[in-house]
């Protein structure tokens, strides 16, 4: 049986953050969507919240960018196996993004079936 999980999408525009969230409304996998606007607000709702299962992470963002938000969650024993999936208009930051532990990358615009199937692969292991 499928887990339902509890999605923590990070991007620092607001329009993709709605995009996402409305995507990931109409997927049963999915119990909740939380929104951060940074690295920085997504690693401190990660220290207070402990049913996080998915990171959705976009790489360029100001304040602490994707790449800065994964070698900072590497240290975190009890975060650090998060599957983290990006999303990114940058298909050049791919490479960077699997050195730093994601578990799978999205070339925006991001397609509804991409994700879910993405999803898909994260929920069987869990």
């Amino acid at each position: 049986m499928n887990k339902k999980l509890t999605v923590l999408a990070v991007d620092d525009d607001m329009i993709n953050l709605k995009l996402i969230k409305t995507i990931l409304k109409n997927n049963s996998n999915i119990s909740e969507v939380i929104e951060a606007k940074d690295g920085l607000e997504a690693l401190n709702i990660l220290k207070v919240m402990d049913k996080i299962n998915l990171i959705l992470l976009d790489i360029k963002m100001p304040i602490m960018n994707g790449i800065e938000f994964m070698e900072n969650i590497s240290s975190i024993p009890t975060k650090k196996n998060i599957p983290i999936i990006i999303l990114t208009t940058d298909e050049s930051m791919k490479h960077e993004s699997f050195d730093h532990g994601a578990f799978d990358f999205l070339v925006k615009p991001i397609r509804k079936d991409d994700l879910y199937e993405k999803i898909a692969r994260v929920n069987a292991l869990i």
